[in-house]
């Protein structure tokens, strides 16, 4: 355990996180996502797990990860096939937690199989333990700042 840093980070992930650079894509699947499959076509080219909720993973990881302000599609979601207006209540709490932590006021929707082309461009792939349907998100990394003096 690290003081100041979530506990489901674990090494791994930290390492992954810490590597990315600035316009780097992280994918937050659920459960039923390709993420072993789609993973090995990312930069990193394995799948990284977290055992826990969708939103609580982008909690987590939003913690030490900053958003990307310069472009329109920082926070993505995978849209339910058919209707690209519904937001299912897992779609909600993470924007939610993307909107605590500063993110835009509402992630993009991107069709199912352009999600998984972008997935499969991302740096890297985390799946949670989300059962429930559509809990997948792209979240493109921003900068870190340098210190005020």
């Amino acid at each position: 355990m690290l003081i100041g840093i979530n506990a489901l980070l674990n090494a791994d992930v930290l390492y992954t996180l810490r590597a990315m650079g600035h316009g780097d894509d992280l994918i937050i699947a659920d459960t039923n996502f390709p993420s072993d499959s789609v993973a090995r076509e990312t930069v990193l080219g394995e799948v990284l797990r977290i055992d826990a909720s969708a939103a609580e993973v982008v909690q987590a990881v939003l913690s030490i990860y900053p958003l990307d302000t310069f472009v329109d599609d920082a926070a993505a979601r995978m849209e339910v096939v058919g209707e690209p207006k519904t937001i299912l209540p897992v779609m909600q709490e993470v924007q939610n937690e993307i909107s605590t932590a500063g993110g835009p006021k509402e992630m993009i929707s991107i069709e199912r199989y352009a999600f998984y082309d972008r997935a499969k461009q991302a740096y890297a792939v985390i799946q949670t333990g989300e059962r429930r349907f559509y809990g997948c998100f792209a979240l493109r990394k921003g900068v870190v700042g340098p210190d005020s003096d």
